[in-house]
């Protein structure tokens, strides 16, 4: 066993990455009932680890946070975590403590932060992104949106740190250009993952100046 003095940007599973361990073994080892460390606190860690493949950490949930966000950010799934703890339901309260799987292909770095941001007369999804040099794509994944439309007061959780991974392509990549006409019910988001393409390069390729679409518009997708 040895010891680690927690620094300032520090987490669990990052520490447990570190050093190339369980997270949970960090939490038994420490007798920690949730993820809340603070600079100069002393962790034992152990020197080898299980490789139980159902290993997992605990979370404590923040306001703004839901099931789906947090599942985005360590690379899981809602069902996982409903399973893993037992939940009745979808809703979580601040403060509450959620086991989250621990896999190969989560997160290793530290989760990213988040400012909340209420929306004021005139803001739409575009302006919001772009005032906060962010995606549209991010701000409707992280809330969890599943339409374009907001209404004032309505508060938006918005990253800081811009940690989104692009999909990239060679310098040869030349995307194929196809038309589309909006029909009703349809939004930019709808529209993007109907053809595997984002909404930000939507925006772009049609010139648009806000969210906000009408019946027989035809995009270039």
């Amino acid at each position: 066993m040895r010891e680690y003095t927690v620094k300032a940007g520090d987490t669990i599973y990052g520490i447990s990455k570190q050093f190339g361990v369980s997270a949970m073994d960090i939490y038994n080892l420490n007798n920690l009932t949730n993820s809340n460390i603070k600079v100069g606190q002393v962790l034992k860690i152990p020197t080898n680890s299980g490789t139980n493949p159902s290993n997992m950490f605990y979370y404590t949930v923040k306001k703004g946070d839901s099931l789906y966000s947090i599942a985005r950010i360590y690379n899981t799934t809602v069902n996982e975590i409903i399973k893993l703890n037992n939940l009745k339901s979808t809703n979580l309260s601040i403060g509450q403590t959620l086991r989250i799987p621990e896999t190969n292909e989560s997160v290793t770095t530290m989760p990213p932060s988040f400012i909340n941001y209420t929306v004021k007369k005139g803001d739409n999804l575009y302006s919001i992104a772009k005032n906060n040099n962010i995606s549209v794509d991010t701000i409707i994944q992280d809330n969890a949106l599943n339409t374009n439309n907001l209404f004032i007061g309505q508060v938006l959780k918005i990253r800081t740190d811009n940690s989104v991974v692009e999909e990239c392509f060679g310098s040869s990549y030349s995307p194929t250009t196809n038309t589309y006409t909006v029909k009703k019910g349809d939004s930019l988001y709808s529209i993007s993952k109907k053809f595997n393409t984002t909404v930000n390069d939507l925006i772009s390729k049609n010139n648009l100046k806000s969210t906000n679409l009408s019946i027989g518009q035809i995009l270039k997708i």
